[in-house]
């Protein structure tokens, strides 16, 4: 993709790496008159020949052929968790539609310490669980996403939270599932597990997923992007994520995936020694 603002006062040329700022900055400049965007896939532009594009193909898998020649934002990062299952996802999955109070209401949490906090909300109908609502802040207390909560009328809902907010605080000598409850949330704490099991937790809730965008987003996005740690002098993945902009929201859908399997009953299946096929 090329943007340039008509003034001339900036200029992005760039390959898509899903969702990121440069995704960010291009959806910008379609609503903006002020701004040139294109977007020159290597199938419509013929600067490349046929025999030539058919041996890329042969050299790069199809999620990097997308991206480099297609200019795919929605081909899965190289080290993507989630990205392929995502993709496999019907594009009715991704769409506005109204919450139902009928139905039951879970939040699930990424509590930071002088960090970001996210919030996912989810709702389940049968084995449907439509991700309805997404927050994300930082630099804020507890009180201020709890006031998001009740602004948004989620107070009844059943909100998970990540093993560690038992831990009293030297401070004031309450856990912040105290504080939480003081301000009239009930907590459901988040049984410990490990990240990788986690991640396969979320692996198996994808499938029955639905996603309220353009209200989730953010987190949606974040979800594309969550991917391992890479090495780039040895060019090997590690076998643990990388922590950037994407980690608090998928941290959050992680604990709303172990959580709802753990409340709900419909996922019973074991985590340790299943092989896996991503």
């Amino acid at each position: 993709p090329a943007l340039s603002d008509r003034n001339g006062w900036a200029d992005f040329i760039g390959t898509p790496k899903g969702h990121n700022e440069f995704h960010r900055i291009l959806e910008a400049a379609k609503s903006d008159p002020e701004w040139y965007w294109a977007i020159l896939k290597a199938s419509e532009t013929g600067i490349l020949s046929a025999d030539e594009l058919k041996a890329a193909r042969k050299d790069l898998t199809d999620d990097q052929y997308e991206q480099e020649f297609e200019c795919s934002f929605n081909a899965a990062i190289e080290g993507s968790y989630y990205a392929a299952q995502l993709n496999a996802l019907a594009a009715e999955r991704f769409q506005e539609f109204a919450r139902d109070d009928l139905c039951k209401t879970y939040t699930a949490w990424d509590l930071g310490v002088g960090d970001s906090t996210a919030i996912f909300v989810a709702q389940t109908m049968g084995k449907e669980i439509r991700i309805i609502d997404y927050v994300e802040n930082h630099g804020q207390g507890l009180a201020w996403y709890v006031n998001w909560i009740k602004e948004n009328r989620y107070t009844t809902a059943e909100h998970i939270l990540p093993h560690d907010v038992e831990v009293r605080e030297l401070g004031t000598g309450k856990s912040r599932k105290e504080i939480l409850q003081d301000l009239g949330l009930t907590i459901t704490v988040c049984p410990r597990l490990g990240v990788d099991d986690g991640i396969q937790a979320v692996r198996r809730l994808l499938p029955r997923c639905w996603f309220n965008v353009p209200k989730v987003k953010q987190g949606l996005d974040a979800l594309r992007n969550y991917r391992r740690d890479y090495d780039e002098k040895r060019k090997i993945f590690y076998e643990r994520p990388l922590h950037d902009w994407s980690s608090h929201a998928s941290d959050a859908f992680r604990y709303l995936a172990i959580g709802l399997n753990e409340t709900s009953g419909w996922s019973k299946m074991p985590t340790q020694n299943v092989k896996w096929i991503v």
